[in-house]
């Protein structure tokens, strides 16, 4: 709109004008000045046009009803919280996601669910009864930035008949479950839950859309989507199920705890008496079950470390992860020569050796204290994140049991899904014999492994470093199991069996039948070495079972080109529904 005024008007009166007519009318307009062709001022209306309107009582009255919603369930219980070491559940949100443009509640939905039940403001509720609070049916779910990512969320109010869940506040966690599936976007399940509200589960256990339908949706997510589940206090029965099926579960120390059953339930069905700590708390759950990747100090520290996870995820499955600005490695790459020593059955720390390899400060270890044989880490290589699968030769010799085998399945599985290229770093005798492991179904186990390293169809780069020995070979990724390369350090063996175990086994009776112990002691030692020579990483490099040898100095860059150069690799598997395996 054009807007002329007198010749007398000043560039003040213009602008001014501009102003108050733009914002009045709702229009853009140029004020002219006598017969300027230029015009003097502009102005585009401001928004919101400003009137005499406002807030009515009726929002006031909202307003009041949404504040009590978010003070949560009876002051009796939140008065205990600090006693237990936790936080409200308002203030656990405020600490994930209470930090300005990074990290924020989008929106939250729900919030009104089971009103009518237990606020004074229904017309259904006589009098206002604070030991019957029920806000949001104990159940928090909705959407937020994190870090400067998309997610959803869920979060158990434990002072709303600590944290159970109920029927409205499973429709609540299902429609967040399936929302995540249409968006595709990670799923934190910050947990704190005493399992279903026995005394109401009519209308939602075993309904079609009830908390069954919870683990339904779980395994539809599964693969799809990262799913993260912290444990803030004792998750019992159905609450269980939701960390054990979550991509990383991680427990807060003298806090978390989750079982199928209470102590008090485990006592009346076995007799047992015991409590929630040693039944499933942290200790046995990192270190025995291996059903927690991590277990945090506090509240703060699991913030950090699901912060830290979610920078080596992509938001679904088929994106690339999330690259970094490259960084060289906290350690000098020509020290690696010198960490590995020459005798196979020698220890080294293999993190010293990863620390050499990885971008510095990049090495995030999961499940540390289970299945410690072999170290399973996502790391940055050149900024890509990287999944490390490598045998730890100062536990157990590197020797592979049923609980490596299976943590490093699961972590394969898990690094394929959500397209992280994988690295194996190979220094192991084997899979572990005996009647204990057999016990604890090695092979089956050790077959998981396997199948898993067949079929992940990510980029994989296989190391020898060491000893590779018996089936070791095969599940630490080796010729035959479709790598992009297989490279070789100067120390590197590759065999049926090491040395010691196959001159035991083929020239035992000859050895036997020598009486002079320095003339056995002698051929001892001249079969191992005829041995080990046929097992020599240069008798591979030679028959082209492996690609080529490193010098160690070289190896960081090595994987650097391999990765970069293998980054888009188009692979497939048979054209069937799935294995049977996993």
């Amino acid at each position: 709109m054009h807007v002329h005024v007198g010749d007398e008007a000043t560039a003040e009166e213009a602008e001014a004008i501009a102003s108050a007519v733009a914002t009045h009318l709702g229009v853009e307009v140029s004020v002219f000045v006598g017969d300027d062709e230029k015009p003097a001022a502009a102005a585009e209306p401001q928004y919101p046009l400003s009137d005499d309107r406002g807030p009515t009582d009726r929002e006031q009255s909202l307003r009041e009803e949404i504040d009590d919603i978010l003070d949560g369930g009876p002051q009796k219980y939140k008065a205990r919280l600090p006693e237990q070491g936790k936080l409200f559940v308002r203030d656990r949100l405020d600490l994930w996601f209470g930090d300005a443009e990074d990290s924020r509640i989008k929106f939250e939905d729900g919030k009104f669910a089971a009103f009518d039940e237990w606020h004074p403001n229904s017309p259904e509720v006589d009098e206002a009864d604070d030991g019957n609070r029920l806000p949001g049916d104990g159940l928090l779910t909705g959407a937020a930035r994190f870090d400067g990512r998309d997610v959803h969320f869920m979060a158990n109010d434990f002072t709303v008949k600590a944290g159970s869940m109920a029927r409205l506040g499973v429709e609540k966690f299902l429609r967040m479950q399936q929302r995540a599936l249409k968006t595709g976007k990670p799923v934190l399940y910050l947990m704190d839950s005493s399992g279903g509200r026995i005394d109401q589960q009519t209308g939602f256990f075993a309904n079609r859309e009830g908390i069954g339908k919870y683990y339904y949706n779980h395994s539809m997510l599964s693969g799809r989507v990262p799913q993260i589940c912290v444990l803030y206090g004792p998750c019992i029965a159905g609450a269980a199920y939701t960390p054990v099926f979550a991509d990383f579960t991680i427990m807060v120390e003298g806090m978390s705890a989750m079982a199928i059953a209470s102590p008090r339930m485990v006592k009346m069905v076995t007799g047992e008496e015991i409590d929630m700590a040693d039944l499933g708390g942290p200790e046995v759950h990192a270190r025995h079950s291996g059903s927690a990747d991590l277990v945090a100090r506090d509240e703060e520290h699991a913030r950090q470390l699901v912060s830290t996870l979610l920078t080596y995820l992509p938001d679904q499955a088929g994106q690339t992860p999330p690259r970094s600005k490259p960084r060289p490695p906290k350690h000098d790459p020509a020290g690696i020569d010198s960490i590995v020593p020459a005798e196979p059955n020698r220890p080294y720390d293999v993190l010293e050796l990863l620390e050499r390899i990885a971008d510095a400060n990049s090495i995030f270890e999961l499940k540390p204290d289970y299945g410690s044989e072999i170290v399973t880490a996502f790391v940055r290589i050149d900024g890509r994140p990287t999944g490390v699968v490598a045998n730890q030769p100062t536990a157990r010799s590197g020797a592979i049991f049923p609980d490596a085998a299976e943590k490093a399945a699961e972590f394969i599985w898990t690094c394929d899904a959500y397209e992280i290229p994988l690295l194996y770093l190979c220094d192991t005798p084997g899979f572990m014999a005996g009647s204990a492991v057999e016990k604890d179904a090695i092979l089956e186990k050790g077959k998981k492994m396997i199948y898993a390293t067949s079929s992940a169809t990510v980029p994989k780069q296989t190391v020898i470093v060491r000893k590779a020995y018996g089936a070791g070979i095969y599940a630490m990724g080796g010729p035959a199991y479709d790598p992009e390369s297989v490279i070789g350090l100067p120390s590197g063996e590759i065999a049926i069996m090491g040395p010691e175990a196959a001159i035991n086994a083929v020239y035992a009776r000859k050895l036997e039948s020598i009486d002079d112990p320095e003339e056995r002691a002698q051929m001892e030692a001249e079969l191992r070495a005829a041995y080990r020579e046929d097992i020599d990483i240069h008798r591979m490099a030679s028959e082209v079972v492996i690609d080529e040898i490193v010098p160690p100095s070289d190896l960081r860059r090595e994987l650097v080109e391999r990765f970069d150069f293998y980054r888009s690799i188009e692979k497939s598997i048979p054209d069937k529904k799935h294995g049977t395996v996993l």
